[in-house]
């Protein structure tokens, strides 16, 4: 039996030139007795690439997914995670004056706890 040789295919997103690229981590949200859980889908990203930021009813949550497992002498064959900056934002249905707001990463997902102090 022969052995077909097989192309590298290479996916990319396309945006305009000069314009930032970045994916968007999926979410889900719950209103909680205390407050609000959300939690975002980051596995694979160092916690000290994220960012957190809760201004009114906004909250935004960015950083950067680093490749860290590459091998020497490896190329690329196929690539689907995205390997560079990301920033997602959700709007909540209240305004926070003084939020409280704590973090936890547990299994690859980013959980964030937002309470009024």
């Amino acid at each position: 039996m022969e052995k077909r040789k097989h192309s590298p295919v290479f996916f990319f997103a396309v945006s305009p030139a000069g314009a930032q690229s970045y994916w968007r981590p999926s979410a889900d949200v719950y209103r909680v007795p205390r407050g609000w859980l959300l939690k975002f889908d980051l596995a694979g990203v160092d916690m000290e690439d994220v960012a957190v930021e809760v201004h009114s009813s906004r909250v935004t949550v960015s950083g950067v997914r680093r490749d860290w497992l590459v091998e020497e002498g490896a190329t690329y064959y196929s690539m689907e995670i995205a390997y560079n900056r990301f920033e997602r934002t959700i709007e909540l249905p209240c305004h926070f004056k003084h939020p409280r707001v704590a973090l936890e990463n547990k299994n690859g997902l980013l959980i964030i706890r937002i309470t009024e102090a």
